[in-house]
């Protein structure tokens, strides 16, 4: 349809990534709402962070603890990855080749940074999981780790600020779909991320 704005990401028919947003393990937990922007296949998914920040990328760096191979024809690999709040789940597969090599290779425990696009799934009991499919995997040291503990942190609180004073849609819609967000968790969550590095 010709004369409307163009889609978010995407400019003179050029597409642009999403910037990879920085989120703690206990936010994405607490992730309930996933959508398409734009109406045909190749549209970008995004999930709804709890503090109103849409994501369709994301970043984090933590403690890979675990990984497993999976699979016998369609082989991929699960991994758990701890930040100072909790667990993500992560996995990479045949469709990210490249990823999967990363995390094949990657020795258990290790620091690691992992770009990938978050996935809400709803379980038979109607509860979320909310997972992380690899794009890239790389060993980082703990000073890398500390470093994105400090962003992270201001970027959620940063977030929890524009939740008491934006009127932006995504923070509309957030409001809608998690009512009960107390943005007093967040900030706490942020503030006892940071108490446990040492800079």
């Amino acid at each position: 349809m010709s004369g409307t704005a163009p889609e978010m990401g995407r400019r003179d028919g050029s597409f642009e990534r999403e910037p990879a947003r920085r989120v703690f393990a206990s936010e994405l937990r607490e992730c309930r709402y996933q959508f398409k922007d734009g109406e045909d296949e190749k549209s970008p998914t995004f999930v709804l962070l709890p503090t109103g920040e849409r994501s369709n990328r994301i970043f984090i760096v933590g403690t890979l603890t675990e990984k497993t191979r999976q699979g016998e024809q369609n082989i991929f690999y699960r991994g758990r990855v701890i930040d100072p709040t909790g667990t993500f789940f992560i996995m990479a597969g045949s469709y990210q080749p490249e990823a999967m090599q990363q995390l094949a290779k990657i020795e258990t425990p290790a620091f690691v940074a992992v770009i990938g696009k978050p996935n809400l799934y709803q379980k038979p009991d109607g509860s979320y999981l909310a997972s992380v499919r690899v794009e890239a995997i790389t060993v980082v040291d703990k000073d890398t780790r500390d470093l994105w503990v400090l962003d992270t942190a201001a970027h959620t609180l940063d977030r929890v600020d524009a939740l008491a004073t934006s009127t932006s849609p995504d923070i509309v819609k957030a409001k809608e779909q998690y009512p009960s967000v107390d943005p007093a968790v967040y900030r706490k969550m942020a503030y006892d991320a940071l108490a446990q590095i040492k800079m």
